[in-house]
């Protein structure tokens, strides 16, 4: 992609953000969880706002919301929209507009006055606005005629992206523009030369690959831009280019998919310019065969791929196509793509949430630069592959002198940038060379070692984990002697390394990481005094930042870049706390919704994978499948917005009848051929299926509830029982007088790669002890503290425990570690801690041996593995079929940190915060002497901060409540009256109220407000 400097534009997806006035009382509107959004087609959109007071204790009385047709109208006496009265309530998330009809592409103004609980005013927010889209689904209501077109007689899968442009008069005057697109694979749009972009950080930013990843043949997202700017500031015509890429429409990716097509499928865009003028009237100009629009495939975009990358041509640029002026009397004539023909019931509907964008804050420059002349010691090195030549003249070490250092490399020799973060973009890099000469850039995670497991000689970059993934960014010079930017817009990479070789000599200057995500607006904060453990949140935070994108993958390097429906249910709650994510996974939840009806068993079951269905499994599906149920409820309790669970529950609630049809008065799970993926001990995959089904069904009682479906509610209880009882008398045995859960009781996972096929499921595995405590398939107390002492036995793993079970997996591993797989790694922290074993859950944390966490922070990791043992310094490379080293489903652990060591909790009896739980967990180990934790919840930011002092034998402990919001306090203390503001007790400060002491926790009911406190631990 040639970088056009200076582009400017806005789409739908601008971010939440807080107000203009950080200093109002009122703050933070959204609508539709955005910040001033374009493209909202909702009838009824949803309204939020957050209170701000000095003052303890305020909360939220009453509230009016104003909407109007211009900003000098938002007054209770002029509002033309809708005046919503003054309304008794402490709402002030998703409340619903209930005003009259919306027009189409239409901007409205609002703002929010909120009155306190004792009827004082507030405060007025300073006024926003947000614009409607086209209100259609249907590709034809609000398009006026745009059609799917695509270059005329352009064979799919041949050479050369299609690039469309159509140059159109304009009259003067021009007051406002918009531009609505999609596309049948991917895009790039230009508006009178100039790329279209998007607000961000005061600034604006790049798309990535719109209009995301969907299944065609049930919706395409379309996107809104504001392009008032590029259209003023040229002349009186306009000019609009696109340029389509395969995308997930159009490649490997979608193989196996109900639209993919092994000879190709037609790329197609699809648009409409909205020009307002300042008398009043309006233009469009739209897509179709007949209105000018011409197309060539000889421009310099020559392949593309999800998997395999780009080739750029520079000699076949087309200077100034996108702009005023430009001959395309040579170029061929578009044609209407069928697309509607073929897939009628497909919708297509605006994309509601943050698109993946580049994030220029997040970029990467090198930190070493190497260049290497061949290979030399193959007959001396342990795999016969010996190591690269390094020349030292060439070679920079010195972090900040690579940063901005270049690289001449020639024909035969190879430059490797380590770009000292794995992440996921692209490069940007400019060279300089003669014209045709081929530079070729490959991306990997991890360089080659000495082990058996390497691909290439030491030093070199290891690929084999990419399969195969060519993931080649190649770039044909066209002789610039002023050199020549450039950096790929129709694929993208995980990388960490870039090596580079080129047919003749060239200079590599400026290589630049540029991180593409769709975790925009970070609201989560973690920290600790372990720089171990900070590297570790560090790494789960840039895991979650390379696999949110457009939906939320399992990994983004190798051949696989799929949206796994177990990974993304795993991860969840720990992906809201980080990043406002509430809208990408809901917007998940619909594609897993059409993944249901496409794929699903039955149409009722979800699937392994969404959308598309390469590698998508058609048997047991539990703990992957049952995403359809947990990413409702975990966006539910987080964001406190119920619209996931009402707008789902049909599909919920056709899964759950499907299960029951299946097994029967069995009450067992359907099945599972992943079980507890990856994990160390094995566990019998029908167990993991039926304590999922038992999961699945306790959250359906919860959710229903929460729409007003207390039968309902009622209905899932009693399943919820029998799936219990069930379960008990299966797997709970009691003979001989001793406790044991039957986890052996079946096979694990058939399909695991890399396992030991002679690896026989135990009893009392990690995981299975874990999931019978967390949902109490137990009979009686006593018979829950025996399987905490197995649950703590089996972590302990010592000499009597090993000497105890010669047969258990466990004998190969350390003292305290883990040995969970994906289906266990997210309760096993919470569950410890809530069984009064943090101490247990801080060894885990704490460990570096195998398997653990740390382990793969102390061998070299910046985002989280797929295996536990995906390397090793001493090892080398875990089982190269399933070892991707940007997997985020470990790093569910996050959940516990925030939760359990900042102490932020949820209360799921009242969804998004409005009442929580601070409860911080201080080590037993004393490792840890201090943690600041913080969240950005539907109510404002919640802060819990805690410090050891004086040996241990203090606590200082620092928390904000946000105001219409209140939090249970439970804080470690020798005594209620050890716990004191300043001198005071906290028992006695004005609207604090003690709840008790017990085993030596103190617990308060707080209301909002800053406090600053200490506590007395001996």
């Amino acid at each position: 992609m040639p970088v056009v400097a200076g582009a400017v534009g806005g789409s739908a997806t601008a971010q939440a953000a807080p107000s203009r006035r950080p200093d109002a009382a009122v703050t933070g509107l959204t609508v539709e969880h955005r910040t001033d959004p374009l493209g909202v087609d909702a009838e009824r959109p949803r309204f939020g706002w957050r209170m701000r007071s000095a003052s303890r204790g305020r909360s939220q009385g009453a509230y009016q919301i104003l909407v109007a047709s211009s900003r000098d109208r938002l007054t209770a006496s002029r509002a033309d929209v809708w005046d919503s009265g003054r309304v008794r309530s402490a709402d002030s998330v998703a409340v619903r507009y209930a005003g009259r009809a919306l027009n189409t592409s239409t901007r409205y103004h609002w703002t929010v006055t909120v009155w306190d609980a004792e009827g004082r005013p507030v405060g007025t927010a300073p006024p926003a606005f947000f614009e409607t889209g086209l209100m259609s689904t249907d590709g034809v209501g609000g398009w006026e005629g745009s059609q799917w077109i695509g270059m005329k007689g352009k064979v799919p899968n041949s050479a050369g992206a299609p690039m469309l442009r159509r140059q159109v008069v304009l009259k003067k005057g021009i007051r406002e523009a918009r531009l609505y697109v999609s596309a049948l694979g991917v895009y790039e749009a230009y508006v009178n030369g100039r790329h279209v972009t998007v607000p961000q950080d005061d600034g604006t930013a790049i798309e990535l690959l719109p209009p995301g990843s969907t299944n065609y043949d049930a919706r395409v997202n379309y996107m809104t831009y504001d392009v008032t700017d590029l259209v003023t500031r040229e002349r009186a015509d306009v000019t609009l280019g696109f340029v389509l890429g395969n995308g997930w429409y159009n490649g490997r990716i979608s193989d196996g998919s109900t639209y993919y097509s092994a000879d190709g499928n037609a790329l197609a865009v699809k648009a409409k310019l909205l020009i307002r003028y300042a008398d009043g009237t309006s233009q469009t100009v739209v897509t179709g065969p007949d209105g000018g629009w011409k197309a060539t495939d000889t421009g310099p975009y020559r392949a593309d791929d999800i998997y395999d990358g780009q080739t750029y041509d520079a000699r076949m640029e087309l200077p100034g196509w996108t702009a005023h002026g430009f001959d395309d009397s040579a170029w061929s004539d578009v044609e209407r793509v069928a697309f509607e023909d073929k897939f009628p019931d497909a919708q297509l509907l605006v994309y509601p949430g943050e698109t993946a964008r580049f994030m220029d804050r997040w970029d990467r420059r090198p930190r070493s630069i190497t260049v290497a002349t061949g290979v030399t010691g193959q007959d001396g090195s342990p795999n016969g592959r010996g190591r690269i030549v390094v020349d030292p003249a060439r070679t920079v070490t010195d972090t900040v002198k690579a940063a901005s250092a270049s690289a001449t490399i020639g024909s035969g020799e190879t430059a490797v940038f380590d770009l000292g973060q794995n992440m996921v973009g692209v490069a940007r890099y400019s060279l300089r060379g003669p014209a045709g000469a081929k530079v070729e850039f490959r991306f990997g995670e991890m360089l080659n070692d000495d082990s058996t497991g390497a691909d290439g000689p030491e030093g070199s970059l290891y690929r084999a984990s990419l399969r195969s993934a060519k993931a080649t960014s190649t770039y044909i010079l066209k002789g610039d002697r002023h050199g020549e930017t450039h950096q790929d817009c129709l694929t993208f990479y995980g990388f960490r390394y870039v090596s580079v070789t080129t047919t003749d000599t060239v200079t590599i200057a400026g290589l630049t990481g540029k991180v593409a995500t769709s975790a925009i607006r970070e609201i989560g904060t973690f920290t600790t005094n372990d720089p171990d453990i900070n590297q570790l949140a560090s790494n789960i935070r840039w895991g979650q930042r390379g696999n949110y994108l457009w939906v939320p993958t399992d990994c983004p390097q190798r051949d696989e870049r799929l949206g796994w429906t177990g990974d993304a249910q795993v991860f969840s709650t720990t992906g809201l706390y980080n990043v406002d994510a509430g809208v990408f996974l809901s917007h998940f939840q619909d594609t897993v919704v059409d993944s249901q009806a496409i794929y699903g068993t039955d149409k009722a079951q979800f699937t392994g994978v969404a959308p598309t269905a390469r590698f998508n499994f058609p048997g047991g599906g539990s703990g992957w499948a049952d995403a359809g149920v947990i990413v409702p409820w975990a966006v539910w309790q987080m964001t406190g917005d119920a619209t996931i669970v009402k707008d789902n529950w049909p599909a919920m609630t056709r899964y759950l009848d499907w299960i029951q049809e299946q097994t029967g008065d069995t009450y067992a799970g359907q099945g599972s051929l992943t079980g507890d993926w990856l994990g160390p001990q094995k566990t019998s995959a029908q167990l993991m299926s039926d304590v999922y089904y038992g999961y699945s069904t306790r959250l359906m009682a919860q959710m229903a509830r929460a729409i007003g479906g207390t039968a309902e509610g009622e209905v899932y209880d009693r399943l919820f029982g029998r799936i219990r009882q069930a379960f008990i008398t299966k797997y709970l045995s009691t003979e001989g007088g001793a406790v044991t859960v039957k986890s052996s009781l079946g096979d694990a996972s058939p399909i695991e790669p890399g396992s030991d096929p002679n690896q026989k499921t135990e009893d009392n595995s990690q995981t299975a002890l874990l999931w019978v405590l967390k949902l109490g398939f137990y009979e009686t107390e006593a018979q829950r503290r025996t399987l905490v002492g197995h649950l703590a036995d089996n972590i302990g793993n010592d000499e009597a425990y090993k000497a105890a079970h010669p047969n258990s997996s466990r004998v190969r591993y350390a003292e305290n570690t883990l040995s969970v797989g994906f289906l266990g790694v997210n309760v096993l922290a919470p569950i410890l801690t809530d069984e009064g074993r943090a101490d247990l859950a801080y060894k885990l944390l704490h460990q570096d041996a195998l398997p653990s966490w740390l382990f793969s922070v102390k061998n070299g990791a910046t985002t989280v593995w797929e295996r536990w043992n995906s390397y090793s310094k001493e090892d080398g490379f875990g089982p190269v079929s399933m070892n991707s080293f940007n997997h985020y489903a470990y790093g569910a652990i996050m959940e516990w940190m925030y939760a359990y060591m900042a102490g932020i909790a949820r209360d799921p009896d009242s969804p998004g915060f409005k009442h929580f739980v601070l409860q911080p967990h201080i080590d037993p180990t004393a490792r840890i002497t201090q943690v600041s934790g913080s969240h950005e919840s539907p109510y404002g930011e919640i802060r819990s901060e805690w410090k050891m002092e004086d040996g241990g034998g203090s606590l200082v402990y620092d928390a904000l409540v946000p105001a219409n919001s209140e939090a249970t306090l439970r804080l470690s203390a020798i005594s209620a009256d050890a716990v004191r503001e300043g001198r005071t007790p906290l028992a006695r400060v004005d609207g604090v109220r003690l709840l008790g002491h017990k085993d030596g926790v103190a617990s308060y009911r707080l209301p909002s407000g800053r406090y600053h406190l200490t506590a007395r631990l001996r």
